[in-house]
């Protein structure tokens, strides 16, 4: 791995410190709908919808994280990740486990019976996920989604399974796969942080806990304390796969504690650990978990770039009738 100087991993803090989201970014704008759905609130029907859920299953926050970013890193956030059939996005290994589909069904019907043809699921996805986000981490993780955003037509698993990092990167091939989509260092840091929440399973992890690039040993960047209490969740042979949370210190709260616990060695995931060790990236890790850098804010900041990858906009692509398939 590439070291890189201290110089420049100042530099990648400074430029999240002076990182700034305009009015608009394309033909996207915050407030899109407003007057478009005959006196129908667009944000609010979506934040009640997502409301009603988190009151009953918390899980809700991680699950539209991680189908944002499933949806946003294949084809750009046009909801791709939503249609049905054999061969399309859903039935890609790495989206075997997405789950919150019924949830912007849900919305989308609502949205529809108010003002058909005009709300996309694409957009759906980036409100509900913003308002999950506020329910998981409170107020201060409010930020403004900016929409006009229009569905794709086109759903391929080989798009999914060819442009979805995986779990066994570290930190430079992580940044490499965020920037091939326009994301910086800083903003990689930033989206992972979204591991603040959610899980993962023991088959993602038993080698590290056991064979580390074969050594017959764990892997000598995690803390041995951690090693052994993962061992006990994970054991070396089971014929169950059992879930294990990504942050061990407030699993089920949206805040900075997944940078603490990679500085103290407890990054579940080799990329989330290499986060810390790596130069590039340990210096926005350390500013982040002491709070000297907001994540709260810059959070929102990464989320709205993310949301803004090759979307369709204008007279691009449609506005399904059904996120489940494309109209006819």
């Amino acid at each position: 791995m590439a070291a890189t100087s201290g110089f420049a991993a100042v530099l990648a803090i400074a430029s999240l410190l002076c990182l700034t989201i305009a009015p608009t970014r394309g033909a996207l704008q915050v407030g899109f709908y407003k007057g478009k759905c005959n006196r129908t609130d667009v944000e609010g029907t979506v934040k009640s919808i997502v409301a009603a859920r988190f009151a009953r299953d918390r899980t809700i926050v991680p699950a539209l994280l991680r189908l944002h970013f499933h949806d946003c890193f294949v084809r750009g956030c046009d909801a791709s990740i939503l249609i049905d059939g054999s061969g399309t996005e859903k039935t890609a290994p790495p989206n075997l486990s997405v789950r919150g589909y019924d949830l912007i069904d849900q919305a989308k019907t609502q949205l529809e019976r108010a003002c058909p043809g005009v709300v996309s699921c694409a957009d759906i996805i980036a409100i509900a996920t913003r308002d999950a986000v506020v329910l998981g981490g409170g107020t201060q993780y409010t930020y403004a989604v900016q929409t006009g955003r229009r569905d794709g037509n086109i759903s391929r698993a080989s798009d999914a399974s060819s442009n979805l990092p995986g779990a066994s990167l570290n930190a430079s091939q992580a940044i490499a796969a965020f920037r091939a989509k326009g994301l910086s260092a800083s903003n990689t840091v930033l989206l992972l942080g979204a591991h603040t929440v959610g899980i993962t399973h023991c088959s993602f992890i038993r080698n590290r806990l056991y064979n580390y690039n074969g050594t017959g040993k764990p892997d000598p960047d995690m803390d041995p304390a951690f090693v052994a209490m993962l061992r006990k969740r994970c054991p070396q042979t089971s014929a169950v796969d059992n879930s294990v949370f990504l942050d061990n210190g407030t699993p089920s709260t949206v805040d900075n504690s997944y940078y603490k616990q990679l500085l103290a060695k407890r990054g579940v995931l080799k990329v989330d650990q290499n986060l810390a060790m790596d130069a590039a990236t340990n210096g926005t890790v350390k500013s982040l978990a002491s709070g000297s850098l907001s994540f709260p804010s810059l959070f929102g900041n990464a989320m709205v770039k993310m949301g803004s990858i090759q979307v369709l906009t204008g007279a691009q692509g449609q506005i399904r009738k059904s996120c489940r398939a494309v109209n006819k």
